[in-house]
């Protein structure tokens, strides 16, 4: 869908602000970019998103979170969990980090985004090496065995339709920036690995993890 067919606003003009994105890096003293986890339900993206903004925060890095279940409770609360309601709620999180990205933030952010097109669209808003794809690779029996909301016993109950893994699919990532095995690998391991490929492509510069 064209941004034409989708933006059904009329008469609006973008405007072009006097600070700009590159202003804002460089009184940051790091590069902006979206730091996407994604994942089954239980796979440890939250934790490890808020693990991982913890470290950069001790650094000195400007960071923020947008989780899963929060933006449900506000901005995305309007949205059921069908595939249809799946697509707009990652279109409008892609678009809040868009303006995350412009305001010099590393953003991570934390969904299941089961549906690999959804996660290319939101990589295309975004310019060159602005989207950074983390896998969180769990196995479903792992995820199952934490259970930790109690989501996937009412999901084999049959009380949650279309849930991810059991009654709807979950597309894995075919070329993501990183995989972190979160369920087998140490949770320090996993939030050195994402701080280590951030220093190594140059988005944080000179700090010690």
């Amino acid at each position: 869908m064209s941004e034409q067919e989708v933006n059904k606003s009329s008469n609006v003009v973008w405007h072009q602000a006097a600070v700009g994105r590159s202003d804002r890096e460089t009184s940051n003293g790091h590069r902006s970019a979206v730091l996407w986890f994604t994942g089954l339900s239980g796979a440890g993206k939250s934790t490890l998103a808020h693990a991982v903004e913890e470290r950069l925060h001790a650094m000195g890095t400007k960071t923020f979170v947008i989780d899963g279940d929060n933006v449900r409770h506000g901005l995305c609360g309007d949205l059921s969990f069908s595939d249809e309601d799946r697509v707009e709620n990652i279109r409008r999180v892609g678009e809040v980090a868009k303006l995350f990205v412009e305001a010099g933030m590393l953003t991570l952010t934390a969904f299941i985004s089961p549906f690999r097109s959804d996660r290319a669209k939101v990589r295309s808003l975004l310019g060159d090496g602005d989207f950074v794809e983390v896998y969180c690779r769990t196995p479903l029996e792992v995820c199952e065995s934490r259970d930790v909301k109690g989501l996937y016993a009412k999901a084999r109950a049959g009380e949650i339709p279309a849930f991810t893994g059991i009654s709807s699919p979950y597309e894995e990532p075919e070329s993501p920036e990183i995989i972190a095995d979160t369920g087998t690998l140490p949770l320090d391991q996993c939030v050195d690995q994402v701080i280590i490929y951030l220093l190594d492509n140059g988005y944080i510069k000179g700090l010690d993890i």
